[in-house]
């Protein structure tokens, strides 16, 4: 028994008229209130710390997105043919036109690392605007909460931020070209008819979807793992 509850106990000695249960629920909080971790942070360390963990996080996620090979190596997010022109791809390698479907993978993926860094200003107006009881529901909430509101706040914006970036990439690259020239080597083949896709959709699509699963990644290390937490005031706020 600690002091706080010796000190406690001799004053209910003293009145005997308090019921026995209604101690042994006051005991509770005195414990509570004597416990080094009872005091709670404020709400401005809490924002404070939530924003520049959300600023680290994305700062991460468009530096690991927004390079060469940031979605090209890797497989959790790789662009890879839709799932509607897979028999394209099939029946284009099986003529002999695998590395032209190659090229094109690469060139998907390219057009997505280059629209990548475009993020960061739009994540960085969600994080400034962000309220405190946003914040608090973030930092409340479960490994991936922040990337929710992203998703929630920011994915539109960010499409048609991302839409003009690929197409000029992928024209660059040369990917719609070989988007069509597979398309109509595809068609020369015996019994095929042509899929409509719009490649310039997809793309933005799955840049979006790779962003997203790669700041879910970077916020739940900053939840789980103290190493992520890099500066003291994320220690403090995390570590509660």
């Amino acid at each position: 028994m600690n002091s706080s509850r010796a000190i406690v106990s001799f004053l209910f000695l003293l009145l005997p008229q308090i019921a026995s249960a209604q101690f042994d629920d006051f005991l509770k909080g005195v414990d509570k209130l004597a416990s080094p971790g009872a005091k709670t942070l404020g709400d401005d360390k809490i924002i404070s710390g939530l924003k520049e963990a959300l600023s680290i996080g994305t700062e991460n996620t468009v530096n690991l997105t927004g390079n060469t090979d940031g979605f090209l190596k890797n497989e959790a997010i790789k662009i890879l043919l839709p799932e509607k022109l897979q028999s394209m791809d099939k029946a284009l390698r099986l003529a002999g036109f695998g590395s032209r479907v190659d090229e094109f993978v690469v060139s998907m993926n390219r057009a997505a690392e280059q629209a990548a860094p475009l993020a960061q200003p739009i994540f960085k107006d969600a994080v400034t605007n962000m309220s405190f009881d946003e914040a608090r529901k973030i930092l409340n909430g479960g490994n991936t909460a922040a990337t929710d509101y992203f998703k929630g706040k920011t994915r539109d914006q960010l499409a048609t931020a991302f839409k003009p970036e690929v197409e000029k990439t992928m024209n660059q690259v040369g990917v719609t070209t070989q988007y069509k020239q597979l398309v109509g080597q595809y068609l020369t083949l015996p019994f095929v008819k042509g899929p409509a896709f719009d490649v310039d959709d997809y793309v933005v699509g799955k840049s979006l979807d790779g962003l997203f699963y790669t700041l879910a990644q970077e916020e739940q290390k900053i939840r789980t793992n103290p190493a992520a937490r890099v500066t003291d005031l994320l220690k403090e706020v995390f570590g509660k």
